[in-house]
């Protein structure tokens, strides 16, 4: 998720919701940090460097599996209809569907307004038979979809397995938020990752480059440079692992000793060893997946994996809010 771009007022906005959120965070029981906040300029070149890295399966697999279906997916879509992708930053994946011509309209929504003008512009060169209608907005919130589309039948796009950062009942909220969005009978292709064997989840998050690390220490570097606080970045480490139970990666930032950081007039200590809990990445079976689909009102159409059973991309139907 990115920040908006807009006006002083709403930049002022955006920064109080960080620091609030940032300071609810570090002085909690159990140290964490909303993981909504990786992305600024570097945190989001960082991510896309991550996808492209030989240990990260997710991005890579899941191109394939759009690829490799995209007929059998557009077959899905209602005739003429608009595909509204939730979160869209890189229309990369959504232009496998597009080429295909089943989408008479696209709606990227994403929170930058200025990164939405500039993809909207570049997509409008190389398809310009598609009605591209962008929209800013916080996608995880209520939002109005475009006048211009809302009689055209309804299909929702959320790929990259950002539904696996959501906590459980989170996503259960966003698929119920999503139906009501989208409306009866619409469509939605989501995309997510499985759970597999834990040696190649947690090569996937503990790359030997350092990349992800670099992502993840990255957050304590934009804490200091937009809310003055004053983290050493060479005083915590990273570190990911799968959690089976939970069935989920966690990503931490460790204290590597006892420590205080100053924040917005206040002092937080850290002990040897403590953590700040700053993403958690959930893993999914088929099953489990539709369990969780189904309890917020989608009933299953379809799903494909990859050879290996490492990724899924579900189409699904909303039947009732």
């Amino acid at each position: 998720m990115r920040v908006l771009a807009g006006t002083a007022a709403s930049v002022r906005l955006q920064t109080s919701h960080f620091a609030r959120d940032v300071v609810a965070g570090l002085t909690a029981a159990r140290k964490t940090l909303p993981a909504k906040y990786f992305y600024d300029d570097r945190g989001s070149a960082l991510f896309e460097a991550i996808t492209t890295l030989p240990e990260y399966y997710p991005t890579r697999t899941e191109l394939g599996i759009l690829e490799a279906r995209a007929g059998e997916i557009a077959a899905l879509m209602p005739h003429g209809a608009a595909l509204i992708e939730l979160g869209s930053g890189s229309t990369a994946k959504a232009r496998i569907l597009l080429r295909r011509r089943a989408i008479a309209a696209y709606v990227p929504v994403d929170i930058s307004a200025g990164f939405l003008k500039r993809e909207a512009a570049q997509l409008r060169g190389d398809l310009p038979w598609l009605r591209i209608v962008p929209v800013a907005a916080d996608f995880t919130k209520p939002f109005d979809l475009p006048a211009e589309i809302r009689a055209r039948p309804h299909v929702g796009f959320f790929p990259g397995s950002t539904i696996g950062n959501f906590e459980p009942a989170e996503a259960a909220q966003f698929l119920r938020h999503a139906g009501r969005l989208l409306g009866s009978g619409a469509h939605l292709v989501v995309g997510v990752d499985l759970v597999k064997d834990s040696a190649v989840l947690n090569a996937a998050y503990n790359d030997a480059a350092g990349v992800t690390a670099a992502f993840n220490l990255n957050l304590l570097r934009r804490i200091n440079h937009e809310l003055g606080a004053d983290f050493d970045l060479d005083a915590f480490r990273h570190a990911a692992f799968f959690n089976r139970p939970e069935s989920r990666i966690e990503m931490h930032l460790v204290s590597r000793d006892a420590q205080e950081v100053h924040l917005a007039e206040r002092t937080i200590g850290f002990g040897r060893g403590e953590t700040i809990h700053t993403e958690s990445s959930y893993k999914y079976t088929i099953d489990s997946f539709h369990a969780l689909a189904a309890a917020a009102g989608w009933s299953p159409l379809a799903v494909w994996t990859d050879a290996q059973s490492y990724f899924s991309v579900h189409a699904l139907r909303f039947l009732h809010a």
